[in-house]
Order: structure tokens, then sequence, then C-alpha cells
């Protein structure tokens, strides 16, 4: 993966930064013509979990970028990408008739001095549609401290970095698949051995499991577990991760289904039928989630919902959310993982490849729109075989281009290129 670096030369997490997390929650609102970025609370927790170094590159374009700057050098001191639910609501026909608003959260390193925090947001072609810049003083007295929450949390994968995998004793308190029972808060210090920083932290937050079901909750997290580390580069990598499940309560099992009219009171606010799709299974909740989360240290968050249900989704850096007990669970929730943690797009635009190779063809899918392939010579081709190569392209050729994939050329195109053909004998 090739990284692009925003600055010119490298710096010291220590020189800007403490080990702290600065949280800011946003609002972004609006409809398809016009659309507004909103600052609405400040947070201070413990711990930073993300990258020390390389803090001002991305390793890849969301639908949007968030970019901290020192207030008094204007130098760019960190950046991360994104991508939003508000942004794919925008690509539906309610966004032309309908204003909204959707949360989204961010964290970033807590600065030592003040610091300049940038939102800028993207269409599919890279063109910013809008952006703010707002100043953030670590003295603020409104940035709120928060902690522990006093949900249970538990590491049910831990990297190698810094120390090895579970302890024998945290082994022995792994529920057994199916096994049902009430957790409660162990002895040993969760954070014990856990690499937060050279490490990528997941969090599992569980969404439509009660206080009685965390027993299965934490079962299905370690099913969850095996099937990402199932898959390459994730199997790989494994000791590259810290996996953190937090047994976060419901008051009601299972998720809300509004096509059949089943509202519950689950964690995170999650539904099906996002965007009237029967299977998009995600939240507008976002702060919601943060808070279910705080004193965890994280960078990427997927929420486990408590049902049998097909269903899911993924956002790149925000969020992944998975059911449980559905035959292909483990499939779909590596695959909204891709998602979000690699920003992977998705393959569910058309129902077959003639509907998706006539929208390459009518330059409705991808964006930016297919270009031409070009064959260049150097200079005038004069070789027969060349020729005979270049006349086969240009006729017979263009038979095998949509069994392949590829857009045939326009009959304007073909006659132009067999003409120049012509002249050059």
């Amino acid at each position: 993966m090739l990284w692009c670096a925003l600055a010119g030369h490298a710096q010291s997490f220590d020189q800007f930064f403490e080990d702290n997390t600065l949280r800011i929650d946003y609002i972004f609102a609006g409809d398809v013509n016009k659309q507004e970025i909103y600052v609405e609370q400040l947070y201070k927790q413990p711990r930073w979990a993300g990258r020390k170094s390389r803090l001002a590159e991305k390793p890849l374009n969301g639908n949007g970028q968030l970019t901290v700057r020192d207030h008094e050098s204007k130098q760019v001191i960190y950046v991360c990408t994104f991508s939003t639910l508000f942004q794919e609501w925008l690509q539906y026909d309610e966004a032309k008739h309908v204003k909204k608003a959707f949360q989204c959260a961010y964290n970033v390193p807590f600065p030592k001095r003040p610091v300049d925090v940038s939102i800028t947001l993207t269409n599919n072609h890279q063109r910013v549609v809008t952006e703010t810049t707002h100043t953030v003083d670590p003295t603020d007295i409104l940035i709120r401290p928060i902690g522990d929450n006093g949900i249970p949390f538990h590491y049910v994968h831990k990297g190698k970095s810094a120390a090895s995998a579970l302890s024998e004793k945290e082994k022995a308190e792994q529920p057994r698949s199916g096994q049902k029972r009430d957790y409660v808060a162990t002895d040993y210090d969760p954070f014990q051995d856990v690499d937060i920083t050279g490490n990528v932290d997941l969090a599992i937050l569980a969404d439509g499991y009660t206080e009685a079901q965390m027993g299965k909750f934490y079962a299905d997290c370690q099913r969850a577990v095996d099937a990402l580390f199932a898959w390459e580069p994730f199997a790989s990598l494994k000791d590259r991760f810290n996996v953190v499940a937090v047994a976060a309560p419901s008051q009601d099992s299972g998720p809300s289904v509004p096509h059949r009219g089943v509202w519950k009171r689950g964690i995170s606010g999650c539904h099906y039928d996002t965007f009237y799709s029967n299977r998009y299974l995600m939240s507008q909740n976002m702060h919601r989630i943060y808070d279910a989360l705080s004193g965890i240290p994280f960078e990427h968050i997927m929420v486990l919902v408590n049902s049998d249900t097909y269903g899911g989704g993924g956002i790149y850096n925000q969020v992944t959310f998975s059911t449980s007990d559905h035959p292909t669970f483990k499939e779909v929730f590596v695959h909204e993982f891709g998602h979000s943690y690699a920003g992977l797009g998705d393959e569910y635009f058309y129902d077959d490849k003639d509907q998706f190779v006539k929208a390459v063809a009518d330059n409705k899918y991808p964006s930016p729109p297919a270009r031409d392939l070009y064959l260049v010579t150097h200079g005038v081709p004069t070789d027969p075989a060349v020729i005979a190569f270049l006349k086969y392209v240009l006729s017979e050729g263009q038979k095998a281009c949509a069994p392949a994939g590829y857009i045939g050329l326009s009959e304007e195109k073909l006659q132009n290129g067999l003409k120049q053909l012509s002249n050059s004998k």
C-alpha cells in the first residue's frame, strides 16, 4: 500500500501530543445541495491507542479528512481519513428533498498546545463539498474529562508486540461456546500485557445482548476473532492486533427491524432497513457508541448484533456492524470489516455483470468514469505482425471485450484507428 505524505519531515509524537485522547463529536447535516459541519462536544480520556509515528501521513483516501495543525507554526501534525453514513445518504433521492443530520466522532491524540482542527468532506470525485476549521485549546475548561464508564470489557485477543497471548488465568475465564452467565469483572488488570501503541486496537461492542446473555456475547466475539484471523493478511498479522470485547448490556434482546414493526432498546440504536434496504443494519448514533466505549483504547469499532438475520454494514474508519448467528456470520463479519478497516468498496451495485458493464459504458460507474486503454507504439508501426495485431484489436478482438468485463470501442473510434493503420503503410 502506498502512503501519501502530507508533511515534508518527520515529527516526534511527544513534541506535540501527550499520551491521552481528544474525542471530538461532530454533526454533519444538510442535503444534496448544501452540507454543513458542526462541532458538538470535546472530551479528554486516558491513553492514546493510535499510531505514534507517521502522524501526518494517510494510507488511503476516504470521503473525508481530519487534519490537525499546530496553531502557531501551522505545521500538519496529524491526519486521518474516513467516510460517513451522511455522505452515503447524499447519494439517495431522499437527500434531494429532505435535510438531515448525522452524528460522527473522531479520536485524535491530545495536544500539548493549541491546534487547528480541519474537517473536509469530498464527493466521489474527491472534490471538496464543505469544510470547517476550529481551534482546540487543551486548557479549555469545557473539554469534558471521561474515562471508565463501568461497562465490563475483556480482551479476547492480545497481540504479541509487547507481551504474549492471554494468560492461563484469562484463558480459564473465557466463556465456553454457548455458555450463558452473567459476566463478573475479574481481579486482574485488563490492560496487563497489552501493547496499545504497537498493535492495532479493535473493539467489539455488544448490541442486543441483555445482561443474562453476556456469556453468549463473549463466545460470539471469540468466533468473530477466529473468523477474522482465518483470512489473509490478518492470519499472518494476528500478533499485531488487540481485540477487546465490550459487554454493554441492552434492555432488549435482538435488534430493531422496522419493516416488521419491531423496535428494540439496544445500546447503539442500530436497526435494519437503513436507507430502506432490508438487510442494511447500521446506526446513526455514533456519539452513543463512543460513550459506550469510554475509557477503552480503540482504533476501530465493530458492533456485534445479537441476531440470526442476515445483515450488516461497514463505513471506512467509522464502524462495522455484523450479526452473530446467521449461517454466513463469519464471511459477513470479515466482509464488513474490510469496508471499515481497509475502505474496500461494495459489490452490490448491480445484479449481474451485464448491468455492471453497461453502467461503465454509460459512465455511471466507477467514479471517476472508466477511461480508454491505449496501445502506444514507438513511431508509426511498420512491422507487418504489429499492424496485423492492431487490426485484430480493432476488429475481431472487440468480441472478447464484454466477456472479460471490458467495454468495446465505439464504431467511430474503430474506424479512426483502422484509417490510421491504412495511412501508416
